[in-house]
Parts: structure tokens; C-alpha cells; sequence
């Protein structure tokens, strides 16, 4: 069942928007959740943070949680918090200073790690983060999102051995939306 505090938080949030949107990917939407509203909102951080955490306790194995820069990485730090569990990021790409770690945080090889995202449109940036951190070392067979846009990022992990959940999906989140949005 989707999560309706949640769904309410994203609203209340207007984290939703309606028009018309090109998306990273390049396609275009007649709707567009804004993560950087729901990331910057403390009420739906606390809500995604409490979600992420029931997720995870389900669980067999607690693993180590990764957020994928710079998106993620607010909704990795208030999910560590709330379950106590440690956190990686993983960059895009590794920085020309400093380091030049792609993977940043503590991380052994061998360790389970879960990838969380905000939205999965396709799950590239989710599918780009595993291939780093399991160069790194790491075991990663899961991304848990916020939001599943419906558009494909579940098949796209599926073929990298990555299985997708997510809090929310498009269907739930527009179920009450204007007649002329398509989910």
C-alpha cells in the first residue's frame, strides 16, 4: 500500500507540479516532482526518512546506505540518522582534486550497500552509482526511491541486476490529479 502520509507530504509540499516539462533524460512530462522541494522541506524529509527506515528494517541484513550525488544526498544523511545506519555517496564522476574519490565515506569490500534516489525516471543515474560502488567493492542489489515514475527504471535496473522499490509511484501519487495529466 502506498505510503499516504507520504503522499500527503509530497502535496502539501507542492512538490508536484502540472504543465508541461522536459525531463533529464530528455523526454517530456505533463507533470514533474520537484526534488529539490520535497528535500528541502522538513516534513516530507522526516516522512521519507521514517519510510526508508520501516523499508530497510524489513530486511534481512542491514546494509550500508549510499546516496548518489548531489540529489540523494539529503535523503541518505536523514535516513542514516534515523536508522543509525552508515552512509556512502557516490559521485558522478571522481573529482580532479583533493582525493579524486568517486565513492565517498567508509566502504569495505564485500559490504552490502542499498542505493537511495529520489526519482527513478529511467534508473540510469541509480544503474551508474552501482557500477561505481561495486567497482569499489561493494555488493549491490537494490535501489530504493521515493518516486517511480513508471517509465521504465525498473527494467533498466532489472537488466543490471538491481531490483527497484520505491516509496511511491507515479500512479499513487497522481491518483487525484487534474483530468488532463497522464500518469
Amino acid at each position: 500500500m502506498a505510503n499516504e502520509e507520504l503522499i500527503a507530504a509530497l502535496r502539501d509540499a507542492e512538490a508536484v507540479k502540472f504543465g508541461e516539462f522536459e525531463l533529464s533524460h530528455g523526454g517530456t512530462s505533463s507533470y514533474y516532482v520537484d526534488k529539490y522541494v520535497f528535500e528541502t522541506d522538513p516534513t516530507c524529509l522526516q516522512r521519507i526518512a521514517e519510510a526508508f527506515a520501516e523499508r530497510i528494517a524489513e530486511w534481512d541484513e542491514q546494509p550500508t546506505l549510499a546516496g548518489v550525488a548531489l540529489g540523494a544526498v539529503p535523503l541518505v544523511a536523514v535516513t542514516s540518522v534515523e536508522t543509525g545506519i552508515p552512509y556512502v555517496i557516490a559521485r558522478k564522476q571522481a573529482k580532479e582534486y583533493g582525493t579524486g574519490n568517486r565513492i565517498e565515506g567508509d566502504l569495505d569490500a564485500g559490504e552490502e550497500v542499498v542505493i537511495l534516489e529520489d526519482i527513478a525516471t529511467t534508473g540510469q543515474s541509480a544503474v551508474d552509482a552501482a557500477e561505481a560502488l561495486r567497482e569499489a567493492g561493494a555488493t549491490v542489489e537494490r535501489v530504493l526511491v521515493v518516486v517511480d515514475r513508471e517509465e521504465g527504471a525498473r527494467e533498466n535496473l532489472a537488466e543490471h541486476g538491481l531490483e527497484l522499490e520505491s516509496l511511491v509511484t507515479a500512479s499513487d501519487l497522481l491518483a487525484d490529479a487534474p483530468e488532463d495529466v497522464d500518469a
